[in-house]
């Protein structure tokens, strides 16, 4: 199997995820050999290491970034992690190659419901800051895992919950089927 790095991009998943972090535990326990990069654990202060997740990111055949979308963007922390990683010289100028054809994999959630997304505003138009982010730095976009309607602000209704359960373990599902579509 290639090497897999997910990044997960919530800038709190311990105390403010239910989804998120379901997704990762689920994906770590039917693929215990991916590495999860918990940007919230390692870097509460957004004081990134860039050399250490340069390795990270070059050591890798498969980037995943999992996160939830905040306002029609990534998190902050993710933003911040992409601004320090992908510096000019290591992932894109003329000498910036060390991630030409790594694949790139988005899978986030959003609070709002997939019906939120119409023709109107499509999920797929969302995605299109990140294929252009790839075509940059010579990734391999490999489209994106989507889940909506698991809004962090249900989980004190029990229903809700246990629906939001089972959404992050079908998103878990599909986005580990899509890892082993990519071997």
């Amino acid at each position: 199997m290639k090497k897999i790095l997910i990044v997960s991009g919530h800038t709190d998943i311990q105390r403010g995820s239910v989804v998120n972090r379901r997704i990762l535990e689920v994906v770590k326990r039917e693929l215990p050999e991916v590495t999860i990069d918990s940007l919230s654990e390692h870097y509460p202060d957004f004081r990134i290491d860039t050399a250490a997740e340069q390795k990270k990111v070059v050591d890798a055949d498969v980037i995943v970034w999992q996160f939830p979308l905040f306002w029609f963007a990534k998190p902050s922390l993710l933003q911040r992690w992409e601004e320090e990683v992908f510096t000019h010289g290591f992932s894109h100028g003329t000498t910036g190659k060390a991630l030409v054809h790594k694949k790139l994999l988005l899978s986030f959630t959003t609070g709002a419901p997939e019906s939120a997304y119409d023709a109107s505003f499509p999920v797929e138009a969302m995605a299109e800051r990140f294929v252009r982010t790839a075509g940059l730095t010579g990734m391999d976009y490999v489209g994106f895992i989507y889940t909506g309607g698991v809004s962090y602000s249900l989980r004190a209704d029990a229903e809700k919950r246990t629906e939001m359960a089972a959404a992050s373990h079908a998103h878990a599902q599909r986005l580990v089927e899509k890892i082993h579509s990519l071997d």
